[in-house]
């Protein structure tokens, strides 16, 4: 009988092929003029999961982007495992900056490059090389879930989750979607901090003047703009709003030296916030201006801009309340308008955040199979990101035990130019979630 890390090995040319294949096709939800792009991406999707051994796939949507929806029954008395990726990915930004073209995977030095190469597309690959591992029949029933929208907030998720829900059940949720401590330290992602955001909008006149006749006595709206944006932090970088949460993070070590070489730090630039790297990121919030409309330089004139508005985007620590945060950063804005301007704030996008107690069997089988797969016991870590969706499926599932494993590492650059994923890592998460439907079918599973 082949050993199932050998068979994991043996099917991953073919499983990168596939991946490769996905990664060609522009599944950027956000963009309406790709959207096409997006329903053929499901459509790939579900055709791979039935040449796979799926007997039940199904393409869906509830008002949104399509996701798929693939199903093979558990045998008696065998939990179901939910397995969970998504197919869309975020827009490729200037083409120029590429290294290699978005949507041609290349490979450079043990990493293949290009969009959704590792966010989320790797999920899918993993999936398949775990359930193409065990021959199309595990021990357990496995559900997989390829959601269509989630660089875009996931906003159909709990229509669909409502509308499906019975097809969706598992006793176990496995959500490949985070990131890894190293190329060669596994995780598993045990906190996420929540998100919301908001667009404020400062407006000082009815019609702009001239900055020469009325400059020095009139305020322009763009310098008020920045003075309330300058009021979101302290001179040491911490947020200063009113009212949020702080929790309490994990004891671990992230040296400054790391920072400055994964982040991409310039020479001189300093760290802001204080406490230790881990609590910063993980435990504490995080307010960021994403997004500033104004006129541009180039349409620029003498004249004092009426109105100018910014979108904020703030991450709420698990524990806290992103509605209630969301509350307190409207509070904020309203109150520090300078020279009396107006202020305008419109609510966007909510997520919750989620911190999960990873005791039991279920972890226990986890952690064992990461441990096989690559030789090392995984780090519990916290996600500085968030992926609000983590709570809905909480919610709807309540007495699903959730995995949030992931094929990113930290030189991954998700969301950025020159995305990559590295092989390695792959290889190492297929094994592990082929493991770990071969535990949960025995007792630990149970």
């Amino acid at each position: 009988m082949v050993d199932l890390v050998d068979r994991v090995r043996e099917l991953l040319p073919s499983v990168r092929a596939d991946l490769e294949d996905l990664v060609r096709i522009e599944s950027v939800w956000a963009d309406p003029a790709r959207r096409d792009e997006v329903r053929r991406s499901a459509e790939a999707v579900s055709k791979l999961l039935a040449a796979a051994g799926f007997g039940d796939v199904r393409i869906v949507s509830e008002g949104g982007a399509p996701a798929v929806i693939a199903h093979h029954p558990a045998p008696p008395g065998a939990p179901t495992v939910l397995l969970y990726a998504h197919h869309d990915v975020q827009p490729e930004g200037d083409r120029a900056q590429w290294n290699s073209p978005p949507f041609e995977p290349t490979e450079r030095d043990g990493r293949l490059y290009g969009r959704g190469t590792a966010d989320d597309k790797a999920g899918i690959a993993t999936h398949l090389a775990a359930f193409r591992a065990h021959g199309g029949n595990p021990p357990v029933g496995v559900t997989v879930f390829v959601e269509g929208e989630e660089e875009s907030g996931s906003p159909s998720l709990g229509a669909l989750l409502a509308a499906h829900s019975d097809a969706l059940a598992a006793d176990v949720i496995v959500i490949a979607d985070s990131e890894n401590w190293s190329t060669d330290i596994p995780s598993l992602t045990v906190s996420l901090r929540g998100l919301a955001d908001c667009v404020v909008e400062v407006a000082t006149l009815d019609h702009g003047l001239h900055s020469g006749l009325w400059g020095g006595v009139v305020p322009d709206a763009l310098t008020a703009l920045v003075r309330l944006l300058a009021s979101l932090h302290d001179d040491d970088g911490n947020v200063a709003v009113d009212g949020l949460h702080e929790g309490l993070a994990a004891d671990v070590d992230y040296p400054a030296g790391r920072v400055r070489a994964e982040s991409g730090l310039l020479d001189g630039v300093r760290e802001i916030g204080s406490g230790s790297v881990v609590q910063r990121l993980w435990a504490k919030p995080a307010i960021t201006v994403i997004g500033i409309d104004t006129t541009p330089i180039a349409a620029s004139s003498n004249t004092l801009i009426p109105r100018a508005r910014a979108k904020v985007s703030m991450r709420v620590a698990p524990g806290g309340d992103a509605r209630a945060h969301l509350a307190a950063l409207t509070r904020h804005l309203e109150a520090h308008a300078p020279w009396g301007a107006h202020v305008t704030v419109t609510p966007g996008d909510v997520g919750q955040p989620y911190a999960i107690d990873a005791a039991g069997p279920v972890y226990d089988a986890a952690r064992a199979a990461f441990r096989k797969a690559w030789g090392r016991d995984p780090i519990d870590m916290g996600m500085g990101g968030s992926i609000p969706f983590i709570a809905e499926f909480a919610n709807a599932y309540p007495d699903a035990r959730i995995l949030v494993t992931g094929v990113e590492d930290p030189g991954t650059q998700a969301h950025s130019i020159n995305e990559s994923l590295h092989l390695g890592v792959l290889e190492r998460a297929a094994i592990a979630e082929a493991l770990l439907l071969e535990s949960l079918g025995g007792e630990a599973g149970r």
